[in-house]
Parts: structure tokens; sequence; C-alpha cells
């Protein structure tokens, strides 16, 4: 994620139960696909669930910029 789009999770994480849930889920994933990168080899089983890991992550990611787009849309000025 873009250094705005933290900035702006962490102004907004304590006020948004739906971003922080999908933000700590994030970095938990992050941390277990951080786990399996470590590894020289994997098995077919630790690829499958690596994986599944990187699509449960992009899912959660998309959850999150959508959120973060509402706040800025609702936070811009309507022009007339």
């Amino acid at each position: 994620m873009e250094r705005k789009d933290e900035e702006l999770i962490q102004q907004l994480i304590g006020q948004d139960e739906e971003l922080r849930r999908y933000y700590e889920e994030h970095l938990e994933l992050e941390r277990q696909l951080a786990e399996l990168n470590r590894r020289l080899y994997l098995t077919p089983q630790q690829e499958l669930e690596k994986k599944r890991l990187q699509k449960l992550k992009l899912a959660g990611k998309d959850k999150i910029m959508e959120i973060l787009a509402r706040y800025r849309q609702a936070s811009r000025p309507l022009s007339a």
C-alpha cells in the first residue's frame, strides 16, 4: 500500500471497525506469507497454501481500498 493509504488507515482505524478488521487480517496474512517466503523450498501443499493466502490478502486489500475510496469521496467537496 502507498504511504498516503497507510496514513489514512491510521487516521480511520479507531473509528471504523470494518477497516480495522480488514487491516489486521491483511497484516496477519502478510506475516504468514513472509514466513512461507523464508523457506528455500515449499511442498506442494505449502505452495497451495501460499496461493490461498495471496488470494485472501488481495481480496482484503481490495476491500480496504474500497473503504478508503468511500472516505475520500465523502470528504471531497462537491463542485458545481
